[in-house]
């Protein structure tokens, strides 16, 4: 499965050989094996997880100083592992920070601080780690959810372009840290956290997927309800004209007759597929990244049509800084979810059935 959350390109060679075009003509092989299962993408770096647990990843973390470098050597052109014999079964990618989920439910962390994303990093550090150094953030190290010694186990994380979300696999609680300047986290003040805390928006759900953009998140709930919270601006709320800012995630009306089963939200771009495999976009317009043939600016959710989607049914969507990749599969009276997208697709809930 294959997530851009920023402009980097990715390709899944089958059956899961990872490779990266870059400035060749044609993509070169990363990892061989074992295959790769998961990958997230951010603004200047592309992270792995492999069959085996093993993560790697390439490229540079950037702060507001710009270029941070990945680990203690700098920036990597070619995979590097971390959290060696720690097996992961879950990443995601941030515009500049990575989160990792290992096999036990805990959740680890590194990349830019400066707005709490890694939610184990006090304000006075987040400034490239103050006197504790650089290598203090892009370490991986691990983030305390919990009081005391009873440590609170994930079975789910998601990641905005500055925030990260974690769900509690026994109760189903949102713990929630990073920017929050628009409510994005479903917290009533707007600063921004950089602890995990527990979102009371996001009570009364058993979440089944949640995207966060740069200033809005998408929320998917357990009977395929779509919500959204955050900033209204170019209609990405999906709200209609008289849109407000929100601060609790809150039904699209457009939606509610839908169930659906993905969502992903870009920087200002959300979109939704359904279970009968139509996907819907609205937001921003600029450069044609809802697919809808046109550039203006979409206030409500707005089914995807073109030539390309005439006899195909759409399985996942995934936005990133400003384009968006649908994965789709042609119309039978068999058609079912390939195997990579339902993979994605549970990929989130993977881990709640595990001892």
């Amino acid at each position: 499965a294959a997530v851009c959350e920023s402009p980097a390109d990715i390709n899944v060679a089958l059956p899961g050989k990872l490779t990266s075009p870059g400035s060749n003509s044609l993509p070169s092989s990363l990892v061989s094996r074992p295959k790769a299962t998961l990958i997230s993408a951010g603004d200047s770096h592309t992270a792995a997880l492999l069959e085996d647990g093993r993560c790697f990843i390439w490229g540079t973390f950037r702060d507001s100083h710009g270029p941070m470098g990945l680990n203690e050597t700098g920036s990597q052109k070619l995979p590097v592992p971390i959290l060696e014999g720690i097996p992961m079964t879950q990443i995601a990618s941030g515009a500049d920070h990575l989160v990792c989920l290992s096999s036990d439910g805990q959740v680890y962390t590194c990349g830019c601080a400066e707005q709490g994303q890694l939610g184990r990093v006090a304000e006075v550090f987040s400034n490239r780690g103050g006197r504790k150094g650089k290598n203090y953030l892009l370490t991986p190290q691990p983030v305390a959810l919990g009081k005391g010694k009873k440590r609170v186990v994930i079975d789910s994380v998601w990641t905005g372009s500055y925030a990260t979300f974690a769900r509690a696999k026994d109760t189903g609680l949102i713990y929630v840290f990073g920017l929050n300047n628009y409510n994005q986290l479903g917290l009533p003040s707007q600063d921004a956290r950089f602890q995990p805390e527990v979102s009371d928006g996001f009570k009364g759900h058993r979440w089944q997927s949640i995207s966060c953009g740069q200033h809005h998140t998408l929320a998917l709930d357990e009977n395929g309800q779509v919500y959204s919270l955050g900033r209204k601006e170019y209609g990405r709320l999906g709200m209609g004209a008289d849109a407000k800012d929100l601060g609790v995630p809150t039904p699209i009306p457009a939606l509610q007759s839908q169930k659906c089963v993905d969502v992903t939200a870009g920087e200002s771009v959300s979109l939704a597929v359904t279970e009968s495999g139509m996907a819907f976009s609205w937001g921003m317009g600029t450069n044609g990244q809802l697919g809808l043939g046109h550039e203006d600016d979409v206030l409500e959710p707005t089914t995807i049509k073109g030539k390309q989607l005439e006899n195909r049914l759409v399985f996942l969507a995934s936005a990133g800084g400003q384009h968006t990749v649908l994965l789709a599969a042609e119309k039978s009276s068999t058609t079912a979810a390939p195997p990579a997208a339902t993979q994605a697709r549970t990929a989130a809930v993977a881990n709640s059935s595990a001892d």
